[in-house]
């Protein structure tokens, strides 16, 4: 936590020492020496003085900032979700003429209403020491003129903003990304080896369950024969389709019907009615494995009672290219909620998949509501 801390300090000091380089910077690039004439008692004088915008720098730096914290986390991001590359661009654009457009509007009408405040040199006449009108600050003088023959210099000046905006945003899209994959990596590294200590030899599985199933087949017990059918089947899935990044989601759905079939084992055909909805076909729809299974897990170990009526609502929608998983089961006084577990899949680790497989993509609510605890998903496909 200090680590983090001292970070965000850090980065907010080097953001303050830019802009105080580009306040400076401003000041220097618009600034230019001019000659004056003053009659002193008779004799006329030429006497340089400062031409510079100060102070209507800091408005400047003010839009300066603008057009650069509004590329970062407003502009740039937009952009990369737009489907058309120009309709971003052109997003873009239109940004930075506004943000343009704007202080050299503003900045121009300051100096076109603005007076003297101090009082002339002596013998100064600004309608021939100047072919444009001047006007005097606390410190230097400004021909309004030289506003509109600065405009390619501000445009220049704003035009690096709009570079710096580009190398920053995308070298800390590039960290955050790369501190992502990371993460992943750590996770699904550990996931693995966790599973590697306490998995048995998959060839041995599945041949004890062949010889399981020919065993149920031959004692005419069907119904015994069909659970381990599929129970064969969701370890094949979870042992190896599961260790690629997607899977077609009827893939997912299909391991999630075997898993329900299972559970309901368990229990008395009136104990529980499960009802699973799910579009008929998915087409070329993949999704990240074994993400909807613990919803459905523990929707059957906290909202299925011995002896009570209990009801679990699945449905899984595609509109749009978004996926909704929705999972509603009865909800008991004794039901604990899964951030309580100290085992399994409990729900910041189902949140930390989620924020690492699908950043920014996904939407998690988990709510109660008259006796039903209520999941539901949204995941964006594109």
């Amino acid at each position: 936590m200090r680590r983090i801390k001292a970070k965000h300090i850090i980065e907010i000091l080097i953001h303050v020492a830019f802009w105080i380089g580009v306040y400076y910077t401003l000041d220097s690039l618009t600034s230019s020496t001019i000659k004056v004439r003053v009659n002193h008692n008779g004799r006329i004088m030429e006497k340089s003085a400062v031409d510079t915008i100060f102070p209507y720098s800091r408005i400047t730096l003010a839009f300066l900032a603008m057009l650069f914290y509004g590329n970062i986390f407003w502009i740039f991001k937009k952009v990369l979700h737009y489907k058309s590359l120009l309709a971003g661009i052109a997003m873009a654009a239109g940004w930075f003429v506004l943000i343009f457009m704007a202080n050299y509007m503003l900045v121009g009408a300051k100096l076109n209403h603005n007076q003297p405040i101090g009082p002339l040199p002596p013998g100064f006449d600004p309608g021939k020491s100047s072919p444009d009108h001047l006007i005097q600050s606390p410190a230097a003088f400004f021909a309004i003129g030289n506003w509109v023959h600065m405009q390619l210099t501000m445009l220049l000046i704003f035009l690096t903003t709009v570079g710096l905006s580009i190398a920053y945003f995308f070298l800390k899209e590039w960290a955050r990304n790369e501190l992502v994959r990371n993460q992943l990596e750590a996770y699904q590294l550990s996931t693995e080896i966790k599973f590697l200590k306490s998995q048995i030899n998959p060839h041995f599985l599945f041949n004890t369950l062949n010889n399981l199933f020919s065993m149920a087949q031959e004692k005419g017990n069907d119904e015994l024969a069909d659970g381990i059918s599929k129970l064969s089947g969701m370890m094949r899935y979870m042992i190896y389709d599961s260790n690629a990044a997607n899977v077609p989601l009827n893939k997912e759905i299909a391991y999630l019907e075997d898993c329900i079939t299972l559970n309901k084992l368990r229990y008395a055909d009136d104990e529980v009615k499960v009802l699973f909805d799910y579009p008929p076909q998915t087409g070329s729809i993949t999704i990240a494995p074994m993400l909807f299974i613990p919803f459905v897990e523990n929707a059957f170990k906290h909202g299925v009672s011995i002896g009570q009526i209990s009801g679990i609502d699945i449905a899984i929608i595609v509109s749009d290219q978004k996926l909704i998983f929705t999972c509603i089961n009865t909800k008991y006084s004794t039901i604990k909620k899964m951030e309580d577990e100290k085992s399994g899949i409990g729900l910041e680790n189902v949140k930390r998949r989620l924020d690492l497989l699908y950043p920014g993509k996904h939407n998690l609510q988990i709510d109660e509501d008259q006796g039903r605890y209520i999941i539901k998903l949204e995941i964006d496909l594109e």
